[in-house]
């Protein structure tokens, strides 16, 4: 029998209908689905079947000393059973094994993986690799056809990195987190690629908040022929100038010179994964997302291997071939437009061997894909079709005009040849067309402007600009700096995008630089990053390069342990500011997330045990105070962050309960009214706050909503509704709790039953 691995479930289904030229027959052993054809069977891991850990004495935090990690032993466990238990069994039955994981570091070590577990089982397995970069037809075929050697050293240099930041980020996270008393689900995350990243993240936002803004004035001035002209100074830093220059203006402009050339932009080069993200942050997408979709698209043969640094066309893609494939469908016009042209490939700055760039593989209608799906495909074949196209070219025009002895300019553009721009819109660039004019010309003035204006602070990172510097500065690879941003999220590191760094990042970061700056900086990660790739390139062994790593993380522990105290202080004071939701309104003191006994989540007042006032909080996810501000309560808004979901903006959470508390008791009144029956219980509604805080909570009062602002939050109650309820004299929520129910339907015309449930859920909020 001839087995055959791939990376996945959905890769092995596609691999396994190629090879088979039909319908391949499901198999199954032991709960693992694999595809039968001839004498082959083709089999998807889920990914990494099994992972590096620590032995389980090392589990318990508080037991074991946090140097220790940095050379403890280092053991292999099965992360998902059934597929090592399925591949032992077929490997006692095959007689030839072919490694068809992706080709990159990840990929390679994946497949050693599974090929060490079914060769336990037969150590006479005969053994080969096959490097495709698209799951298309064609390139299968002939990956089959010319199959190689497994490449061990390529998978030695990812089991490395594997080691290498399982010790760094287990040593350091405990250690972070034991010192600064969080523990649990709320532990502080450190990382060898994580935390140098974050701290760019954290240093762009003190740039920002240390930026002293310096103002300037521009002049403008508006002639006649709908030309409107800027000071040739551009920037003016003294008010006094830019009153002599406004005094010296005349009446009359003159064009002194007028000159037109044309300016040519060339297409883009083709998409490796930096690129491809940057792109496809500037459309919306978050940088896992589109790597997610992206990932999706290639498996089922759409595009190619998304994960590659090549920005240079091999020869062995017939580009015209290819784009004859868009004849028909979607992009028909496009492709005849293009098979029209020259059609000579842009070359990129980086060219590898191992795969090319990405670019699409077949084609596909746009009623297939979801519409996510479809706009990632969009932006892989516009860019393809950009990267094939001829330059863009503009007729540029300079204009110099005198005003009195003053010179102004306006510079044009106009759109000579679309070129490249034609296919791929996302590069916005607008025409800007001036009048025709003269040299000698003379336009009355009908007017100026002088516009004050301040100096902007630097930018935050957005996740594709933060993945193209983490590029340049040698931070993670094209297969994780993704993730990486990912985690940074999950951990309630940043927030937002562009990405805001919340004060557990400031804690963590600040104190990180201060006492164990190492750990902080690219550097560090940059030498363990190329010495990975020695590995690969047979210059350096695996061992030298964990070895090399585990000294570099012991001197970082050199320098934390002599400064554990003022750590630890460090990260506590830091911590406590992201714990502050707001002022009490009973008693002025701090409102702070807090921890139950059972380990419930709420907000309570600093002013304990005098004072009580409490607010429930959801058990799961991670909470982050946000910078947003209730006008009402004053209180920060809280966004709840759950991994693998999307993140919930609870709002101000007084806010929040209110409203929870009106629609329980618009519930239970209109259960009642409809004769659900005296132990009827109404349901909190999706998504509103729950938890074992919300017992005290319940004994806290809501505000007086003297202000009408609560008639508003009755769930039902819309516009018009505010309306008629105001004609008849009611406009705050304790007035509506208060009113006839029989009375005030009469005058409104509303329903008395809908009032009544009502003044339920209004006595609630008074």
């Amino acid at each position: 029998m001839h087995l055959i691995i791939a990376e996945k479930h959905d890769a092995a289904k596609r691999i396994a209908q190629i090879l088979s030229g039909d319908k391949p027959r499901p198999y199954r052993i032991g709960g693992v689905e694999a595809f039968k054809f001839d004498d082959k069977v083709v089999m998807g891991l889920s990914g990494h079947i099994v992972g590096v850990d620590y032995p389980p004495g090392y589990n318990n935090w508080q037991k074991v000393d946090c140097k220790e990690l940095i050379r403890a032993e280092i053991v292999v466990r099965p992360i998902n059973d059934k597929i090592v238990n399925a591949l032992r069994s077929l490997g006692k039955e095959a007689d030839r094994i072919t490694v068809a994981t992706d080709y990159d570091r990840e990929g390679e070590l994946i497949g050693v993986e599974a090929l060490k577990i079914a060769k336990e089982a037969n150590p006479r397995l005969r053994e080969d690799r096959v490097r495709y970069s698209a799951i298309v037809k064609d390139e299968i075929l002939k990956a089959f056809k010319n199959a190689g050697k497994v490449d061990y050293d390529l998978a030695a240099s990812g089991e490395a990195r594997q080691i290498i930041d399982l010790v760094w980020g287990a040593a350091l996270t405990r250690y972070i987190s034991l010192t600064s008393g969080r523990l649990g689900k709320e532990f502080l995350s450190v990382g060898r690629v994580q935390s140098p990243t974050l701290a760019l993240i954290v240093d762009r936002e003190k740039e920002i908040q240390s930026f002293v803004p310096k103002p300037y004035w521009e002049i403008y001035a508006d002639l006649e022929r709908d030309l409107r002209v800027q000071h040739a100074r551009g920037r003016i830093w003294e008010k006094d100038e830019v009153d002599s220059i406004v005094a010296r203006l005349g009446p009359v402009g003159i064009i002194r010179s007028i000159q037109t050339k044309p300016r040519v932009e060339k297409p883009p080069a083709p998409f490796d994964t930096t690129s491809f993200i940057s792109a496809a942050s500037g459309i919306g997408f978050s940088a896992a997302n589109a790597m997610r979709i992206a990932e999706w698209l290639y498996v089922n043969g759409f595009i190619s291997y998304p994960r590659t640094d090549n920005t240079v066309y091999p020869p062995s893609i017939d580009l015209v071939a290819l784009t004859r494939l868009f004849l028909k469908g979607e992009f028909s016009k496009e492709a005849e437009k293009l098979l029209g042209g020259k059609m000579v490939p842009t070359r990129g700055k980086r060219s590898t061997t191992d795969h090319p760039p990405i670019y699409p593989t077949a084609p596909v209608n746009k009623s297939e894909l979801k519409e996510e799906q479809w706009k990632i495909y969009e932006l892989v074949v516009r860019r393809f079709f950009a990267t094939l196209a001829e330059s863009c070219v503009w007729d540029a025009t300079s204009l110099k005009v005198d005003i009195g002895p003053e010179p102004f300019r306006a510079n044009g553009a106009r759109l000579v040849e679309p070129g490249w721009r034609y296919y791929y819109p996302y590069s916005k660039a607008e025409e800007r067309i001036l009048p025709a004019l003269k040299e000698g010309e003379r336009l009355r003035v009908l007017g100026h402007s002088v516009e004050a204006k301040e100096t902007q602070p630097p930018a935050r990172y957005g996740q594709g600009k933060l993945i193209k510097l983490m590029d340049e500065l040698g931070l993670g690879t094209k297969s994780t700096r993704h993730d990486i941003i990912s985690k940074l999220y999950a951990r309630a590191y940043v927030q937002g995008n562009p990405m805001r760094p919340t004060n557990t990042a400031y804690a963590v970061v600040d104190t990180l630089q201060k006492y164990a700056p190492t750990i902080t900086k690219p550097e560090m990660t940059q030498t363990l990053e190329k010495d990975m790739t020695q590995i690969s390139e047979q210059k350096i062994k695996e061992d030298e390069v964990i070895e090399e790593s585990r000294v570099m993380l012991t001197s970082v522990f050199d320098e934390l342990s002599c400064n554990q105290e003022d750590i630890g202080q460090s990260l506590k004071d830091g911590l406590r500011t992201d714990k502050i939701v707001g002022t009490c309104e009973k008693c002025n003191s701090e409102l702070i997330i807090r921890r139950g006994h059972r380990g419930s989540r709420f907000i309570g007042c600093s002013g304990y045990p005098e004072c009580r006032f409490t607010l429930p909080l959801p058990r799961s996810g991670a909470v982050v105070v946000t910078d947003k501000v209730c006008e009402k309560h004053g209180m920060f808004h809280i966004r709840i962050i759950n991994k693998g979901k999307r993140p919930w903006d609870l709002g101000c959470p007084h806010c929040n309960f209110l409203d929870w508390q009106a629609k329980k008791a618009l519930e239970l009144a209109e259960g009642k009214e409809s004769g659900e029956g005296k132990g009827a219980k109404a349901r909190p509604a999706k998504k509103t706050v729950r938890g074992s805080g919300a017992k005290a909570a319940k004994k806290a009062s809501g505000p007086s909503n003297a202000d009408g602002d609560g008639l508003a939050r009755l769930p039902g109650i819309g516009p018009k509704t505010l309306e008629k309820l105001a004609s008849a004299g009611i406009k705050t929520s304790g007035e509506l709790a208060g009113a006839n129910a029989r009375s005030l339907a009469a005058k409104t015309g509303l329903s008395e039953k809908k009032i009544a449930a009502w003044k339920s859920a209004a006595k609630a909020l008074s």
